[in-house]
């Protein structure tokens, strides 16, 4: 992949109600008229969206209801908000199942901070925003080695049962031996809410991103369930 700038100015956001992470997989099914050309021409150009969480407001957007239509919110929608560190997602599948629906997969690249925003008048967010470095890559502790060699045996698993393995909720490589690698495949595979996924993907550490995310697994025993083991 060629070398991003440090900034980016206009890109194209689509905010969800979900956490991408760097290196994941996200599909997406494409119906907004704001989104089709959003997507087309990114798919077109062979540039990346961005992807941020939702605070407040809806994937889709839908006309207010009566209690809300006495209120002002731009072109009768009610209003979207979400959270200013997002991923670039770039596409890497794109079908067209019929007129006015697409089906993408996007893979997780870099993470940025929004500087400024901007709402298009047909709805869709625009920003200017500063790429963040990448996580630094940093070997597993002895102490973790169990989180890497549990990840093994899901994805193992996930192998196995896979009829396409292209539907993987995660692609190879795989990086057993990097903290911040590890943390993110559980992140995206742990039942979390949206709100713990963004403080996670917001930690520079990558070790205490791993840390945190043994803390769950070892609270909650969903290493051994997710494992298949006892």
């Amino acid at each position: 992949m060629d070398t991003l700038p440090t900034d980016l100015t206009r890109l194209p956001l689509f905010p969800l109600q979900c956490v991408l992470f760097p290196g994941g997989y996200l599909p997406l099914r494409i119906f907004e008229v704001r989104y089709l050309d959003m997507i087309g021409r990114a798919h077109k150009a062979g540039t990346p969206f961005g992807v941020v969480c939702l605070t407040a407001g809806r994937e889709v957007r839908a006309a207010p209801s009566h209690s809300e239509s006495d209120r002002p919110r731009g072109e009768g929608f009610p209003q979207e908000a979400f959270h200013e560190i997002g991923t670039l997602a770039s596409i890497t599948q794109l079908e067209r199942p019929n007129p006015g629906l697409m089906t993408i997969g996007c893979t997780g690249t870099q993470r940025f901070r929004i500087r400024s925003r901007e709402q298009l008048k047909h709805g869709l967010w625009v920003a200017d925003v500063e790429l963040l470095s990448d996580d630094v890559q940093v070997g597993v502790p002895g102490d973790l080695e169990s989180v890497a060699a549990t990840l093994r045996e899901v994805v193992k698993s996930m192998v196995d049962r896979a009829g396409r393995p292209l539907e993987m909720p995660f692609q190879p490589p795989y990086r057993w031996d990097d903290c911040g690698w590890l943390a993110n495949r559980w992140c995206e595979l742990l039942p979390l809410g949206a709100e713990q996924k963004q403080r996670l993907l917001e930690l520079e550490n990558p070790l205490l991103r791993l840390e945190l995310v043994a803390d769950v697994l070892d609270q909650t025993g969903l290493a051994k369930s997710l494992s298949g083991r006892g």
